[in-house]
């Protein structure tokens, strides 16, 4: 601006203009340190599960802690918010199984059109289980054993002389996995997979659990259920052993096999917002939780804690109860936006 100074022979108007555009200039690595994301707009997403709610939001809040402008979330099943997002019709998803979800990442374009990086929560497990008296009493360790029709009548709550497993909602990718185990270890004739409003029939087996009554259903972690029947003191993990003449892919460095590959949880995004905005490129490799929060969290929500003011508590107590991390993540991805601004600068054309 001093600059001008030195040619007072430009017109007013000129001058006037010219202020307006350093002033801009001067503004723009400011904004770029404490809001890169200023301006932009994001559209989040989740499943049907209301418990993922809560690893999203916190995504969101650091989003806007950028700068960015954050739009309620949407609800729909996996393999459409992956098609959504790599479509551009929306921005991120919180609740990505790396392993689990990864027909639904390929089919949606994969890396040309997503980007996956580090983990939102490590050492996702999940599998079958059944109730640790049953289990002790008749000596059931592994899901195979369901192919003995004593066994099977055990579990049977409809009165068909079938076992009936509490599975997965269609649209998951796990109700896959529990087809495939089914027909490998031949219990079609043995095992009714019940599928509906997962919430509602697991509320049906924890009645039964409650009355003594012998439990089979399918989990996973993150997530309440294994808060409330914990394995190893209320439930124990069903071993599944791989189909004859096939070889394990799902053994556990422990030896134990309980038919799915240890997994994790990792945000999804468009890889063109990602590749234009940095910042938001960097929270997403960043951002982690504890498995144990995630599962304290929905074991209040089924407490009764569930409305949306109570997850966005729940999510600014978080934040408090681990501030420092919280704002070194704020921290790393300004540095992203300042390093690409930086850059930017670098690679100019300089004036002859």
């Amino acid at each position: 601006m001093k600059a001008l100074l030195r040619y007072p022979s430009l017109s007013r108007p000129v001058r006037a203009l010219l202020l307006s555009v350093a002033a801009v200039c001067a503004a723009v690595p400011l904004r770029a340190q404490t809001a890169p994301g200023a301006g932009v707009t994001v559209q989040p997403l989740k499943s049907s599960l209301a418990e993922e709610a809560f690893q999203t939001l916190l995504v969101s809040r650091a989003l806007e802690k950028l700068g960015y402008t954050v739009l309620p979330m949407k609800d729909l099943e996996p393999a459409t918010e992956h098609l959504a997002i790599a479509n551009g019709d929306a921005t991120f998803m919180a609740n990505h199984w790396h392993r689990l979800h990864a027909d639904f990442y390929r089919h949606s374009g994969g890396d040309a059109r997503l980007v996956r990086r580090g983990s939102l929560a490590e050492g996702a497990v999940q599998g079958y289980l059944i109730d640790r008296r049953t289990a002790e009493r008749y000596g059931i360790s592994r899901l195979d054993q369901l192919k003995d029709p004593e066994i099977a009548k055990l579990f049977d709550t409809d009165g068909d002389g079938k076992a009936d497993l509490t599975g997965c909602n269609p649209g998951w990718g796990c109700e896959m996995a529990i087809e495939h185990h089914l027909d490998g270890l031949q219990l079609r004739a043995q095992v009714t997979h019940r599928q509906g409003s997962y919430a509602a029939l697991m509320a049906d087996a924890m009645a039964r659990f409650k009355q003594g009554l012998p439990i089979l259903y399918y989990t996973w972690t993150p997530y309440w259920v294994s808060a409330v029947l914990r394995p190893g003191r209320d439930v124990v993990w069903l071993q599944v052993p791989a189909p004859a003449g096939q070889v394990s892919e799902t053994q556990l460095p422990n030896g134990r096999d309980y038919g799915f590959q240890a997994d994790r949880e990792q945000i999804v995004a468009n890889r063109a917002f990602v590749e234009q905005h940095p910042a938001a490129g960097k929270l997403f490799e960043l951002m982690t939780l504890p498995i144990a929060d995630i599962n304290a969290q929905n074991q209040r929500m089924t407490e009764g804690a569930d409305k949306p003011r109570d997850i966005e508590r729940h999510v600014e107590g978080w934040i408090r109860a681990h501030q420092a991390v919280f704002d070194g993540w704020i921290e790393a991805a300004r540095d992203a936006a300042r390093g690409t601004a930086r850059d930017a600068a670098a690679q100019a054309p300089k004036a002859p």
